[in-house]
């Protein structure tokens, strides 16, 4: 079903990592993953996955797209059905890695971002800035072998010298010590998207769990965040249940929103 282009300033939950997010005239699709249930990903390093879940829309229900926003290149993230049916001309804004692979693969608008660099993209007297932000997909040895990851805040100004409204988006990372120089750079979060899951490979976690999830809510406090990337494959196992747990029990001072797949969440600052 098309998504409602009508919705106004909103993120809308299709799957895994896939979210549209509306930002006055900009209109951003994150790490799309477009397979139906029970098809295979390729997770990258010889690893694959089953989707478990259906998404809520495919590249022709998309509105027409200012940017992608892309944490990294693994299957999980951008399919062979996004490499398939997305724009090819449409601007990707990931990791220098996943940009360098895309261009050979006839995307032709890649932006590699190194962390902290940021691109902007302007419609009339608004803005829509991305900055990448740090983020690692493992700890120690393995994290070598693994591509690297993005994450991003996007910082909305409907028009020159207004407050931002300010998103982050996790990517795929696990809780390091250089995530608090997010807090420290914008120390004011509107929404946090949180990548979680508990991705596991061979015992080592590759994206946050529930206990990491709310460690980094603690960590930069954002007004409102919502759990994505969490029961789509095999591989993730850390349940969203186990988070809403936590969540309960330690109670992050972030208003947390579960959103169904199709589900969109309103956005409007609250300072």
């Amino acid at each position: 079903m098309p998504l409602n282009e009508t919705a106004g300033d909103s993120v809308s939950f299709i799957g895994t990592a896939t979210t549209v997010i509306r930002l006055g005239g900009f209109t951003v699709l994150t790490d799309p993953n477009f397979l139906h249930l029970g098809q295979w990903s390729y997770f990258g390093q010889g690893l694959f996955s089953r989707r478990r879940t259906e998404p809520a829309a495919q590249p022709a229900d998309l509105p027409p797209l200012t940017a992608v926003v892309l944490s990294h290149l693994h299957g999980d993230h951008f399919d062979r059905v996004a490499r398939r049916e997305l724009d090819r001309s449409v601007p990707i804004v990931t990791t220098g890695h996943a940009a360098r692979k895309l261009d050979r693969g006839g995307f032709t608008a890649c932006i590699g971002l190194r962390t902290w660099a940021e691109e902007t993209f302007a419609d009339g007297d608004a803005t829509l800035r991305v900055t990448a932000v740090p983020a690692r997909h493992t700890a120690g040895p393995l994290n070598l072998l693994l591509p690297d990851v993005m994450g991003s805040v996007l910082e909305y100004r409907a028009h020159r010298g207004t407050t931002p409204l300010r998103i982050y988006i996790s990517g795929d990372t696990v809780y390091h010590g250089d995530l608090a120089q997010i807090g420290e750079r914008f120390p004011d979060l509107d929404l946090a998207l949180l990548h979680l899951g508990g991705t596991r490979v061979l015992g080592v976690l590759l994206s946050m769990d529930h206990k990491q999830g709310v460690d980094l809510l603690d960590l930069l406090r954002p007004d409102q965040a919502a759990p994505i990337h969490y029961d789509d494959y095999g591989r993730f196992t850390s349940p969203l249940s186990n988070f809403l747990t936590e969540v309960r029990e330690r109670r992050p001072s972030t208003d947390v929103r579960v959103l169904a797949r199709g589900d969109s969440l309103p956005l409007t600052p609250v300072r």
